[in-house]
């Protein structure tokens, strides 16, 4: 098979510009063989190498990935390892009740496996830390979202705890939001930090690792061939780690929904700047609509700063340019000084696009696509944690190791099917539109 697309992101991946400069990469040069290979070094792909490598030690495991580990969208999110549902595409996050205690079940296990994975390669609390995050209410409606998603989680047996207007100043600084809703089981993350020190670990642990290495196509030569711009690399058993991408590699065409979500990171604030902000040094923040704003205040590595993170887009080809970045980075502006009027004048140092892959029935991919082919994609919008969930699971499926959670996952079946391109385009485009109006002020 031909792969279509290669990646292309949009603007600098902020987190990893933060971040100290990587040694340089090792591009595959010449023809190796391999017992696994793994295409995508994201947080599906090095999970599932980790898991490869504490479950078949003795085999030998290469990794690749189209660019620098840290720059693809595992270094563009906003680094919550969200616990409790999240359906982007709902009022309040939540859903069918059972359903979503299943997967808040599914979440824990992949945050489990990040946590396991930070302890073990010694990341330090900057990389993960369960700091648990707030749902933030700027208007009477998000607090009416808060709510009810409250009694959801009640319902679900959920701890949670409701901040009023006060609280939620002391904790950001601001009197934008009239509440909030803290819940424990988030983790916050860097992303790159996460990233590239997992993959630094698995290199220790015999993981061959190559980046800038695109695949530009995957063969079956009784064992499958990966042929990549300078090298091959032949290996029976093969993982698909690449989210959207599946459908570049010929797989579940017109299933996959292809978006693109968009943040802006402040540069480093001066002391006198920390001092007329006050509030918490670190915390995290998601809108009560899901349409809305997300806000982050970092302290460590890069300095003190906030990011911002909002508007999606509906992007069939899996790109984007400059200038959609110029358009959105007015929106960002706008968000940020309506939070935040005390730092007039502080510039964003970092914008950026990062992709997700959502299907219509909120399924993943995680399964096996040909003899000895694997996949581990689809994310719909939780990458952190549920990519961690596939990457493991899709390993585990593959060495023939079953679970509870890989039984739902190959029981939820396939992505539902689209509609034909120019009404899912248009379709798309006004739910977007008509759903960011709607989020007002929480935008």
């Amino acid at each position: 098979m031909r792969v279509s697309r290669l990646p292309r992101d949009p603007g600098p991946a902020g987190w990893n510009r933060l971040l100290p400069q990587p040694d340089a990469p090792r591009p595959l040069e010449g023809d190796i063989t391999a017992d696994w290979l793994v295409i995508g070094a994201g947080f599906a792909g090095l999970a599932a190498a980790h898991r490869l490598s504490k479950q078949a030690p003795g085999d030998r495991i290469v990794l690749l990935d189209a660019v620098r580990v840290g720059d693809g969208p595992a270094g563009r999110n906003s680094g919550f390892m969200i616990d409790l549902p999240h359906d982007l595409t709902s009022d309040d996050y939540g859903g069918a009740l059972e359903a979503d205690i299943a997967q808040t079940e599914d979440n824990r296990l992949g945050i489990s496996h990040a946590r396991a994975m930070t302890e073990e390669y010694d990341l330090g609390p900057e990389a993960l830390v369960m700091s648990g995050k707030i749902n933030g209410a700027a208007t009477a409606k998000g607090d009416a979202h808060n709510q009810s998603f409250a009694r959801h989680l009640t319902a679900m047996g959920e701890v949670h705890e409701h901040l009023d207007a006060r609280q939620m100043r002391g904790i950001t600084g601001t009197d934008y939001y009239l509440s909030g809703l803290f819940t424990p089981g988030t983790a916050m993350i860097q992303p790159a930090l996460f990233v590239r020190g997992v993959a630094r670990g698995l290199r220790s642990n015999r993981v061959t690792i190559h980046e800038m290495s695109p695949v530009h196509s995957l063969d079956r030569q009784g064992d499958w061939v990966a042929t990549t711009p300078a090298g091959r690399v032949t290996a029976p058993r093969v993982i698909l780690a690449v989210n959207g991408h599946l459908n570049s590699f010929g797989f579940l065409p017109g299933r996959l929904m292809h978006v693109f979500t968009y943040a802006s990171m402040t540069r480093a604030l001066s002391r006198d700047e920390v001092s007329r902000l006050g509030g918490d040094a670190i915390w995290g923040l998601t809108p009560a609509d899901p349409m809305g704003t997300t806000v982050r205040r970092i302290s460590g590595i890069g300095g003190d700063r906030i990011l911002i993170r909002n508007r999606f887009t509906f992007d069939p080809s899996m790109e984007v340019g400059a200038a959609r970045i110029a358009r959105v980075a007015r929106d960002h502006d706008r968000a940020f000084a309506a939070r935040f009027p005390m730092l007039a004048g502080v510039s964003m140092a970092y914008r950026w696009g990062g992709r997700l892959c959502i299907s219509r029935n909120g399924v993943q991919v995680v399964g096996q696509l040909d003899d000895g082919l694997y996949a581990a994609c689809c994310q719909n919008g939780l990458g952190t944690a549920k990519g961690t969930l596939a990457g493991g699971l899709a390993a585990d499926l593959a060495m023939g190791l079953t679970s509870p959670a890989q039984e739902r996952a190959l029981a939820a079946g396939q992505p539902t099917r689209l509609p034909p391109a120019p009404i899912a385009q248009l379709g798309a485009r006004l739910h977007l539109k008509w759903a960011e109006w709607r989020a007002g002020r929480e935008l």
